[in-house]
Order: C-alpha cells, then structure tokens, then sequence
C-alpha cells in the first residue's frame, strides 16, 4: 500500500534511494543476458568491478537533476541542469566513488557537442532513467520534454519521460499501479502500456531501448507486490540490468517505502549515500 501518512520530502527520498538501490543492485550484472545469474542481494565486482553498493550513471544524473531543482526553488533550469551534467561527464562530480565508469553513447555526445541527440537510434534510456525529480514539482509536460532533451530529443524519448513522471505523481497521489495501467492509452510505441500486466516475462524486453524499459519497470511494479520483490525482479530481467533496477526502483521505492528488512540492509551497503542527501530537497 501507498504510504500516505509520509511526508513530501520522505516520500521522495524513498524515491531517489529505491532508484539508486536498484542501480546498484543491477551494476554488476549489466550486459548480462536474462537467466544467466540471479541477483539476491548487493554486491560488488562484476561487469564494471566495482564494490559492493556503488550506483552509476543513473543515479548520477538523477541526482544532477535533484540539485538542480534543490538550488532553484524546484523550478527547472534547463541551462543549470546542463552544467551539473558536465560537471559529472567532464569533471567526475555526481559519482559514488570520483569514478565515471558508465555513460550512454547519446548522452555522451550530446553533452560534449551541446546537441540533443533527436535520431530514431538515439531512443536509448538515458533521459528517463534520470527523469524521477520532475514528479515531485509541478513542472510542465513541455518542461519534462525540454530536460529530457538536453541529451535525449526525439519524440519517443520525451513521451517516455512524460508518461512515468505522470505515472510517478498518480502513485504519489494514492492511486495503485493497477488502477493506473488501463488509464495508459496511447499510439504506438506505448500500445501495450494498457495491457502491460497482462504479458508474460518472455513478452518482456530489458535492453536500452527506452519503450523496453518503460515497460518492464511498470511490468515489474504490477507484477510483484514488495520493493524487494519488484526491484530484483527488474535486475534479474537481465541487459540493462542497472537502468531497469532504477527506473523500477524509483516507483517502488514511492508505492512501498524502504521500511522492509532488504531494504534496510541494501541501505546499509549503499554508498556515498550522503551525497545523495545532499543533492535533494532534504
């Protein structure tokens, strides 16, 4: 059940650390195809080699963005959010451990040529994972789109980041996931979003693709009925394994708080949690 007797600001830092939690879950397993591990608890080396509870790119930009708003007011500042992306592209800001040892090729070249990427291949995953602080203001659709763009600038990639920050304030709001998925009529690609908990796992796609990964994060939040169940199951989809951690992650983190003893223990592990803090509202 939703929290409800949960301040804003709770509420949100359960927001941001489910999405990290997930990120750091996923971190050592990412390019990992599906059925080839199982990912039961945080830990480190694997595919990036990195300790126990390190978060990557995800959380990174997701807490550039957090600062950002934090700094003004919660008002959205898409030249402010700029420069704190290239403080952590360029100058290794934002990171867990002062090391950047994951960025998307979009992302990548958007921020070093001041271009938003706007091809039909740059539909990576790169805007949404980071998009979660825009459902805790009341920024405008064509403001999620405009900080979506700032690396990711195609259509498909703006809707997503529009569609999960409506899907994130409905469940701030009380309803259930449940309630909200037949609600998510719309034309292709986002055709089976209104169907999304009808499909098996094998219907399930985990890679970069931004659709996908919309998907298996409201796949996942429909289908299991804790935070630990739904963010280990979005890992162990496999691939993307740290973005789908996250982006489902973050939604969980809203509909079940991190009270549960995994949760508590995951919090535990995780590191540089204090910069994290920093960066929000908090």
């Amino acid at each position: 059940m939703m929290n409800t007797d949960k301040t804003e600001k709770a509420k949100y830092a359960d927001a941001i650390y489910g999405l990290a939690i997930g990120d750091a879950l996923g971190v050592p397993y990412e390019f990992r195809g599906r059925g080839s591990f199982e990912c039961t608890e945080m830990v480190g080396n694997g595919t990036h080699g990195q300790p126990a509870g390190t978060w990557s790119d995800d959380t990174s930009m997701t807490i550039c963005t957090a600062k950002s708003l934090k700094d003004n007011n919660g008002a959205v500042d898409i030249g402010d959010i700029t420069d704190n992306f290239l403080a952590w592209a360029h100058d290794k800001k934002f990171t867990c451990n002062g090391d950047l040892f994951d960025i998307g090729i979009a992302t990548s070249t958007a921020l070093d040529t001041g271009v938003s990427q706007t091809g039909e291949f740059d539909n990576g995953n790169g805007s949404l994972m980071r998009i979660l602080p825009l459902a805790f203001t009341d920024c405008t659709d064509e403001e999620i789109r405009e900080v979506s763009a700032i690396t990711h600038g195609h259509e498909i990639s703006m809707q997503a980041c529009v569609i999960y920050v409506h899907v994130a304030r409905r469940l701030l709001a009380g309803e259930t996931i449940r309630e909200i998925i037949p609600t998510l009529q719309y034309d292709k690609p986002f055709d089976r979003l209104c169907e999304i908990d009808q499909l098996d796992e094998d219907q399930i796609s985990s890679g970069g693709y931004v659709v996908d990964t919309l998907k298996a994060s409201l796949w996942v939040l429909a289908k299991y009925g804790t935070f630990e169940d739904a963010v280990l199951a979005a890992v162990n989809l496999g691939d993307d394994t740290d973005t789908t951690g996250a982006v489902a992650g973050g939604l969980a983190g809203i509909v079940y708080g991190l009270e549960s003893d995994f949760a508590k223990e995951c919090m535990k592990v995780l590191r540089n949690k204090e910069l994290i803090a920093d960066c929000l509202k908090i």
